[in-house]
C-alpha cells in the first residue's frame, strides 16, 4: 500500500510542479564537497558549484585558468577533489577545500619554476594555498599550470 501512496504523491507533485529540489552535496570536513567519483567536466563542475562561499569563485577561476592553459585537459573527480590531467601523461593538478583555504596541489611541483611555496611529504608534490581575500597572481598560476601539463603526471 505504501508504494501506491508514494506513486500517488509523485504523480501529484508532477502535476502541481512541486518537485523536491535535488539534494545538495554533503560538505565534508573543512567544507569540501562530497562528489561521487566521475570522469569529465560534469563532475568537476558539480564539485565547483558545491564549494562553499568564496571558495566557489576561486574554484571557477582555477578551472578557467586550467582550461585556457591546457585546452585538451582531462577532468575527473577522485577522492572528493577535482583532478586535471593530460591523456597519456597522467594527472598534474588537484585542489581541495579546507576550512580556511583551498589547497592546490601540483603532483610534479618540485620541477616547476619557480617552485610552489608549500612542501609535501612527497618530495615531488608542491602546494600553494589560497585564502579568502588573497590576490591570486594569475600569471604565475597559469605559468605553473602550463609547465605542469607538459611533465609526466601522476598515474592512478
Amino acid at each position: 500500500m505504501g508504494g501506491r501512496t508514494n506513486r500517488k504523491l509523485a504523480a501529484n507533485a508532477k502535476q502541481t510542479g512541486t518537485h523536491r529540489r535535488a539534494a545538495q552535496p554533503t560538505l565534508l570536513a573543512g567544507g569540501n564537497p562530497q562528489i561521487a567519483k566521475g570522469d569529465g567536466d560534469g563532475p568537476v563542475q558539480a564539485y565547483i558549484a558545491a564549494m562553499p562561499g568564496w571558495k566557489r569563485d576561486v574554484g571557477r577561476r582555477l578551472d578557467t585558468l586550467i582550461t585556457r592553459g591546457v585546452p585538451e585537459v582531462r577532468k575527473a573527480v577522485r577522492w572528493n577533489s577535482p583532478f586535471y590531467g593530460v591523456e597519456g601523461k597522467g594527472w598534474f593538478l588537484t585542489f581541495h577545500c579546507f576550512t580556511k583555504y583551498i589547497k592546490v596541489a601540483f603532483f610534479k611541483g618540485s620541477s616547476l619554476n619557480p617552485v610552489p611555496p608549500v612542501a609535501s611529504k612527497d618530495e615531488a608534490t608542491r602546494y600553494f594555498h589560497i585564502y579568502e581575500g588573497d590576490d591570486i597572481d594569475e600569471a604565475l598560476v597559469a605559468n605553473w599550470i602550463r609547465q605542469a601539463a607538459e611533465l609526466p603526471g601522476w598515474l592512478q
